[in-house]
């Protein structure tokens, strides 16, 4: 009986805790970190910039925009067709453009990552106001050669003071 206890207790532990498994290192972490906020920057100058393409690239093939506003979720590649009209004007000038992030939890390792934050999305026809939202989000992504956003929940419509609060 004891021994039969012992075997599942041994079994229960390995499920939970595989093998190998082990917490990444402040340097995997700062390297991580490193690279999405490349990435970051790279989604902060497509937008910026226009370049639709350069956007797309960030998103993988398989990725999910879920809206809590709307409370849907479609493929991110039906959400980019949409956006493309946006990109295509800020390209020829027609409007201005730009986000910026902040985050308030950042998990991850080598290869995935979970961040939440607020976005402040921005656009502005030529000469004129800038009109600017700021969104709860949460992003899920992973790592294949390059960092892609897997999924892309905006959860709800932020305040500038909650903006303003965030380090």
């Amino acid at each position: 009986m004891r021994s039969k206890l012992t075997l599942l207790l041994v079994l229960a532990t390995v499920a939970v805790f595989p093998l190998g498994a082990r917490a990444a290192t402040a340097a995997e972490n700062e390297a991580r970190l490193s690279e999405l906020d490349k990435f970051w920057t790279q989604i902060s100058r497509a937008v910026s910039k226009g370049d639709f393409e350069a956007y797309r690239a960030t998103c993988h093939t398989d990725g999910v925009l879920v809206s809590g506003s709307s409370k849907k979720s479609v493929p991110l590649a039906k959400a980019l067709a949409g956006w493309k009209q946006g990109f295509a004007d800020t390209k020829a000038g027609t409007i201005q453009a730009g986000v910026q992030f902040k985050f308030t939890q950042r998990w991850g390792d080598a290869t995935t990552a979970h961040e939440t934050g607020i976005f402040r999305y921005f656009t502005a026809k030529a000469g004129g106001q800038p009109k600017e939202e700021f969104v709860h989000f949460e992003v899920l992504l992973v790592k294949k050669g390059t960092w892609q956003t897997l999924m892309e929940f905006q959860k709800s419509t932020a305040s500038k003071a909650e903006w303003d609060a965030i380090p």
